[in-house]
């Protein structure tokens, strides 16, 4: 009879260390390798126009530098597309990004489609 609440007790104790665990993620963060500042980014399901929010408002400055890593909230891992900015006016679209639970994915100049000024 001890052995069973032992072993409960035992479990109780560890499972908040695991739920903790868990929640240590980095999260899904986009890595911008184009040649420029992105002052924009949103997704859409893929093959959708759904825009969701400016991404880069999650930035403390607002914008994503060559080379700098962005926090993205708010979406769930799938497939998306997404509308790239810059502060010049002009837009882009990547399409087709796989997008993965706690993850870094990158966009790159040569992933950019459809850009308009």
């Amino acid at each position: 009879m001890r052995r069973p609440l032992i072993a409960i007790g035992i479990l109780l104790v560890a499972m908040p260390g695991a739920v903790l665990a868990q929640s240590k993620g980095k999260g899904i963060r986009l890595w911008n390798l184009t040649t420029e500042t992105i002052s924009s980014f949103q997704l859409s399901p893929s093959g959708k126009t759904e825009w969701g929010p400016n991404q880069t408002l999650n930035d403390k400055d607002k914008e994503v530098d060559h080379d700098e890593r962005l926090r993205i909230t708010g979406v769930e891992p799938g497939r998306y597309d997404a509308r790239v900015g810059y502060p010049s006016s002009r837009q882009c679209i990547v399409r087709d990004i796989e997008i993965k639970a706690d993850t870094v994915f990158s966009i790159a100049d040569k992933d950019l489609k459809d850009c308009t000024k």
